[in-house]
């Protein structure tokens, strides 16, 4: 599923029904180095951002006081226990949800609406449609040209290395290979905020380890604003310019850790590196106590 917010493309709801109609004139230029790419991503500023739910049991904090600073172009990742918020924040970011206090603005460099796209984990393509046409699905819902929109969609299946499989349909491919043309789909709309909710938990490691590979090389090519959101530290550190360590719920940011690997940045070169597991540490001794405290609270819920 794609969803994207506040632009004059198109959203993409659960049921795959339409959004805005309107149409912009949608060229990516999938074959820079890079040395020529150029930050075209969106700039995050979040400042005492809170989610509260009103349930049977009374208000809920899902996220609460949450102040983050993402520029243009990073690729931020942020981890946290299970239930601190992670997703919650996410789909504030994508204008899904909305904040019920702070405040939370995401704009170009230009401080024009961005164009922001969802990649969720698991399986989220149209079955009756070809990897080529699930591609350009945001791309015809738009009104982009079929000339125009071919193109645009053998490039991507180009940059993703799909091009024999272009006629092939979901059920006839792997997983990896799925989730390949699900975040191809969201790259289509040209996207000034890419947002990540978990897409590769559901592979097997070896193919995780490919797509990681891809997400970097295809991010360093374009330049995209990334938020990606994972339960994997060694995930976090290999992707990352930044993470964000989120705490038990009600979630707020814990930390934010600098990631020292120079780009572009090989994921073999980063896993060998002896600050990988000095960085692993760290995180790992942050999240720990989160993870303890959220346990610790589940307890007293489930005794009430």
């Amino acid at each position: 599923m794609i969803a994207t917010h506040r632009l004059g493309t198109v959203s993409l709801m659960d049921d795959g029904s339409q959004g805005s109609r309107s149409a912009a004139k949608l060229n990516i230029e999938m074959t820079l180095t890079p040395q020529e790419s150029v930050t075209t991503g969106a700039r995050v500023e979040a400042r005492g951002v809170g989610r509260r739910f009103l349930t049977p049991r009374g208000p809920l904090d899902a996220v609460r006081e949450l102040t983050l600073s993402i520029p243009a172009g990073e690729f931020c990742v942020i981890v946290g226990p299970s239930g601190c918020g992670k997703s919650t924040f996410l789909r504030m970011l994508a204008g899904l949800d909305a904040p019920t206090s702070g405040n939370l603005a995401v704009t170009r460099p230009d401080g024009s609406p961005p164009a922001n796209a969802v990649v969720f984990q698991g399986r989220s393509l149209f079955p009756w449609l070809t990897l080529e046409d699930n591609i350009g699905y945001g791309l015809r819902i738009g009104g982009v040209a079929p000339a125009e929109r071919r193109a645009q969609t053998e490039r991507l299946l180009a940059v993703l290395g799909l091009t024999r499989f272009g006629a092939s349909y979901p059920h006839q491919v792997s997983e990896g290979m799925r989730q390949r043309v699900a975040i191809g789909r969201a790259l289509a709309v040209e996207p000034d905020l890419l947002l990540m909710d978990e897409p590769f938990g559901a592979l097997d490691e070896q193919t995780r380890y490919l797509l990681q590979e891809e997400l970097l090389r295809i991010w360093e090519r374009t330049g995209k604003t990334v938020v990606f959101i994972t339960h994997s530290i060694d995930e976090a550190i290999t992707l990352a310019d930044r993470i964000v360590v989120m705490s038990a719920q009600p979630g707020t940011v814990r930390a934010v850790i600098d990631v020292p690997f120079a780009r572009p940045r090989r994921t073999t070169d980063v896993r060998s590196n002896p600050q990988f597991g000095q960085l692993f540490t760290r995180i790992w001794e942050l999240l720990r106590d989160e993870v303890d405290r959220a346990r610790h609270g589940q307890e007293q819920d489930v005794t009430r």
